[in-house]
């Protein structure tokens, strides 16, 4: 379970705020926050290596081995490998190369799994095993002993008639995403939480009147229509929109819902025949810009992907990282305090 980005925050600047050490902007936050989960996403390994040489207890919730391979284990999954093209500059032409996925951080294993009961997972090798493994006849790979060299965030697999992305699965440890307290700006200029998930492709929530490329509409009615649903032109995505009709023209759309799915340039028409009992003709068209998305803005939100047994760590190296920002040196000083003893605690 991930750690709630905006309750760390809110901790931060609990204590930050007490003794009246000073503010840190959610930008900050953002790039302290995501630092520190890489340092501790880091650390993990290195403790995991540590660990591994000392004796180990066997009672549950005691085993530091098990314990620190369960805060990585939040990170590992398995993926296809998600492009075949022909290699270039490799002894055999013929062979294939698959792309893995951008998001790998630390390789496991690499399997072929061309049917639901098969599973060889492939031998990895150096550039030169790689190279004279396949001058022998006995040692040739076969597709039940396939292997593969990983360079350049690619694999080079043999034998060569393995051209299937779907069959080559691989499993490994991927890289934390940016953390990211997504807000908006309220009446009184303050930060205001956004309690949604950050999607690119999703629209912002709030106001999209001045997106309106064209607005043919013509009537007489005068109404506010309440939020209703409408498909944004071109790739059937929806999100929920709050329209006011004034004077018979749509004077204004907001967006109440944020969807998904959506693209820099387009076009969310709103026809006179989504008002139904209306004197309403023709139609308005919002063409969607870079700040119209979450990509684009400052909403929605990430959690930390870190395990929550690390929060208490968490919180206490971005008030480290707090203190060197706000030139606070006790702050730095009771921070580097409270976490080498921590260290201590787990190594002793």
């Amino acid at each position: 379970m991930a750690i709630s980005v905006d309750t760390v925050y809110k901790t931060v600047l609990l204590i930050l705020n007490k003794e009246q050490r000073g503010y840190m902007t959610p930008d900050e936050f953002n790039k302290i926050g995501t630092q520190v989960q890489r340092e501790l996403f880091e650390k993990c390994f290195e403790d995991l290596n540590q660990q591994v040489r000392t004796p180990q207890t066997d009672m549950d919730y005691a085993d530091r081995v098990a314990l620190t391979d369960e805060k990585i284990a939040e990170f590992k999954t398995e993926n296809n490998q998600t492009v075949a093209e022909k290699a270039i500059g490799v002894t055999n032409p013929t062979s294939n190369i698959f792309t893995v996925p951008s998001e790998l951080y630390k390789l496991g294993s690499v399997t072929y799994e061309p049917s639901s009961n098969i599973y060889p997972e492939m031998q990895r090798l150096g550039r030169s095993e790689f190279y004279n493994i396949r001058k022998a006849p006995l040692t040739t790979p076969t597709k039940n002993f396939p292997v593969y060299l990983y360079e350049d965030n690619k694999c080079i697999v043999y034998p060569t008639d393995i051209i299937n992305v779907d069959h080559i699965k691989m499993q490994y440890v991927k890289k934390p995403t940016d953390i990211r307290w997504g807000y908006s700006i309220g009446g009184l200029g303050q930060y205001v939480f956004t309690n949604y998930p950050y999607v690119a492709t999703a629209i912002n929530i709030g106001d999209l009147t001045g997106s309106i490329s064209s607005n043919d509409t013509t009537g007489i009615t005068i109404a506010t229509y309440p939020a209703a649903t409408y498909t944004s032109t071109g790739n059937n995505q929806t999100a929920v929109f709050s329209v006011t009709v004034i004077g018979g023209t749509i004077s204004s759309v907001n967006v109440t819902s944020q969807g998904s799915g959506y693209s820099v340039g387009d076009e969310i028409t709103f026809a006179a025949s989504d008002f139904p009992g209306t004197a309403l003709s023709g139609s308005a068209v919002v063409t969607l810009t870079e700040a119209n998305l979450f990509s684009g803005s400052q909403q929605g939100y990430i959690d930390f992907g870190l395990q929550t047994s690390e929060q208490t760590e968490l919180i206490l190296n971005i008030l480290l990282y707090a203190g060197i920002v706000i030139r606070d040196p006790q702050i730095i000083q009771v921070a580097q305090s409270e976490l080498q003893q921590d260290k201590i605690n787990e190594k002793s």
